[in-house]
């Protein structure tokens, strides 16, 4: 079927236009849309690359910290990142839940900050399996006590130690975590209009969901940009210098050697019928004397024979002399 309108279709549109009774997209045309909305307010100065290898690196703390607190709350929980965004500060710090606590994490060795946050009801829920119980859903808000605050707090500690183990794989940077507050909207980590990304994640406790917040400021992660979009890892394999060091710390490494005469393969019934002065035949001449294997790898070709008192290979390059 055509996709151009006739005349009379393009009148019928005008006139349900001017009478605010346009009828739907999905009527007009199941053309797809060639143009998309786009959102000039929101900042785009993380790459595509930069937040696929951040996502990547919440995946495996994630994985980890899950177990980490399975083990310490003695209750299945699980982590997941379920989203991310593009905003500036003010407009990620103003969307995050309003029942939240943050902790700012310092970024070493360049001086900058990051904020964590977490649901009430997720904190409320680990405090109370941290302390002996076993709630069936996440206990009603309540004003912490000094003991909450005191949970808390080893709760960011708990995952702030997870995600730096990972963050410091992916671009050298570790984290502390700061004191913990409650008024998670007011805390200036960064400028208001510093560009940020926002990284969404699910907990899962004994099937109640609650959600947990990574706000990332450009700034923090301005030194190691480079790093993380992987573009000085490309860089470092195309310095010569790079590769020397490469080649001075690989060349330390141990690989066992071996001379292998010939081999076959055989049936087990045959195996198990060998008898004292019984005749196998290898799969090779005995002109092509031995394969010198680096661990599993066949490297040389090689002449059996002796040096001093123990056994010995010489090995023989094509068309060079042979050396030993």
């Amino acid at each position: 079927m055509s996709e151009i309108l006739t005349n009379d279709q393009i009148a019928a549109l005008v006139e349900a236009a001017k009478h605010g009774a346009l009828p739907d997209e999905g009527q007009v045309s199941r053309r797809g849309r060639r143009l998309r909305t786009v959102d000039f307010a929101r900042p785009t100065k993380f790459t595509s690359e930069q937040e696929r290898r951040i996502v990547r690196t919440l995946d495996m703390f994630c994985q980890t910290a899950a177990a980490r607190l399975t083990a310490e709350l003695r209750v299945p929980l699980e982590l997941e990142v379920i989203n991310t965004s593009q905003l500036t500060w003010s407009a990620a710090s103003s969307q995050l839940p309003p029942a939240s606590l943050g902790v700012p994490l310092d970024v070493a060795p360049h001086d900058t900050r990051m904020l964590m946050t977490a649901e009430l009801p997720f904190m409320l829920m680990a405090i109370e399996y941290l302390l002996g119980g076993a709630p069936e859903r996440p206990p009603r808000q309540r004003k912490l006590s000094e003991i909450d605050w005191v949970l808390s707090k080893r709760l960011f500690e708990t995952l702030t130690t997870q995600l730096s183990i990972q963050w410091q794989d992916l671009c050298g940077q570790t984290f502390a975590a700061q004191e913990v507050d409650s008024h998670v909207e007011g805390m200036q980590i960064a400028a208001i209009s510093e560009p940020t990304l926002t990284v969404t994640l699910e907990s899962r406790i004994n099937r109640h969901s609650s959600t947990l917040a990574l706000l990332i400021p450009w700034s923090s992660i301005d030194a190691v940009a480079d790093q993380i979009a992987g573009r000085d890892i490309r860089t470092r394999a195309a310095d010569p210098r790079a590769a020397a060091l490469m080649e001075a710390a690989l060349s330390g490494a141990h690989v066992t050697m071996r001379a292998e005469v010939g081999s076959i393969e055989l049936a087990i019934d045959d195996v198990l019928g060998f008898k004292p002065g019984d005749l196998v035949k290898l799969g090779s001449l005995a002109a092509d004397g031995v394969v010198v294997f680096a661990e599993d790898v066949p490297i040389h070709h090689a002449q059996p024979g002796r040096s001093g008192s123990r056994r010995a290979v010489q090995i023989h390059v094509p068309g060079e002399e042979a050396t030993q």
